[in-house]
């Protein structure tokens, strides 16, 4: 495919035309994939998530000039995941409005997406469109999550680190503490630090790490259908919870705070290298995909083929109370197996 040759050699628009594909999952952006896929797993994929107005993109705004400026880095990309539009399917807010400082970068390919109805924070072809971007070769993906809240965490099945931004004035600081995606945070950031509260939630956040300390920092295992071993290597650390989350306050409007990130990225990357954690989070990424396409396979090869009118009548029995949504879910799969 020509496309491909052309992204391969850094055209941005064969690259924006390749995205769109997959995005879209056209049989042009399936195949780009299953070219572009044996190039993959070099780049260096950080999440930033956390909920609504806490500055999550003039955080990435900032964090993404920091990395071209400060750190040097060639090539940096986002993803921006924004709410859809009811009427139109598209990425509602558009965060590359708010990141016009990154437009006259080269090295900075911005990518905004729509969630398309999806929960957990990203869309169901952001790993997909991850893919490309490390395809292209672009040395770290930055990937800015919706900001729904508290159950927001697909991206730790993502990324190699992940960043949860909080934000005094929002509410009260015992939100900080409870369990959800604070439990996935590798980097904590409290941005609007020039805000009145911002010690308080930084205390509140210091308090949730002190008490998770007790047993070592211990994230939950991210869950998923496929068992992943661990790679047989010799490695200086063995145990996640030797990582403690920093906790880092940042301005980022005014770019205050980014040498600070800079610096706990850094150190995340070099204990993820040390350990056999990088090589794990690679692979159980790649088996919560695998997970993630079946279902969808599944899914849509249930709706093919199962009947309509059986459908229906099962909904309809369902309307009347006589039997309840996980009997009906036993006899369709029943149906289903008698048929094939």
């Amino acid at each position: 495919m020509d496309i491909i040759t052309s992204l391969r050699e850094g055209n941005r628009l064969a690259l924006s035309k390749v995205l769109t594909h997959v995005e879209n999952n056209t049989p042009t952006g399936q195949q780009a994939l299953e070219m572009l896929f044996p190039s993959t797993g070099s780049a260096y994929l950080i999440g930033i998530t956390g909920a609504p107005g806490t500055g999550k993109s003039t955080l990435v705004n900032s964090l993404a000039l920091s990395l071209r400026r400060q750190a040097n880095i060639p090539k940096v990309a986002i993803i921006a995941v924004d709410p859809s539009s009811p009427y139109t399917g598209g990425a509602l807010l558009g965060d590359r409005v708010r990141m016009r400082d990154l437009s006259g970068d080269t090295g900075i390919f911005i990518r905004s997406m729509a969630s398309r109805g999806a929960l957990g924070g990203l869309a169901h072809t952001t790993t997909a469109m991850s893919q490309v971007l490390d395809a292209a070769g672009y040395d770290i993906i930055l990937i800015e999550t919706v900001g729904a809240g508290q159950s927001e965490v697909e991206i730790a099945g993502l990324a190699h680190t992940v960043i949860v931004v909080e934000a005094p004035g929002l509410g009260d600081e015992i939100q900080a503490i409870k369990a959800g995606i604070l439990e996935i945070a590798d980097i904590l950031v409290v941005n609007k630090s020039d805000k009145p509260g911002a010690e308080n939630s930084r205390r509140a956040l210091q308090a949730m790490l002190e008490m998770a300390r007790g047993g070592g920092y211990n994230p939950p295992a991210r869950k998923h259908l496929f068992q992943v071993t661990e790679p047989a290597a010799v490695v200086e650390v063995t145990d996640e919870s030797e990582w403690t989350p920093p906790i880092i306050c940042t301005i980022a409007t005014e770019n205050q705070g980014m040498d600070e990130l800079l610096e706990a990225i850094k150190n995340h990357q070099k204990y993820l290298k040390k350990s056999t954690l990088w090589e794990r989070r690679d692979k159980e990424n790649l088996a919560l995909e695998l997970e993630g396409l079946i279902r969808d396979a599944l899914s849509e090869k249930w709706s093919t083929e199962m009947p309509k009118e059986v459908i229906e009548r099962t909904l309809d029995e369902i309307y009347q109370r006589k039997i309840a949504p996980h009997t009906a879910v036993k006899h369709l799969l029943a149906y289903n197996k008698a048929r094939t």
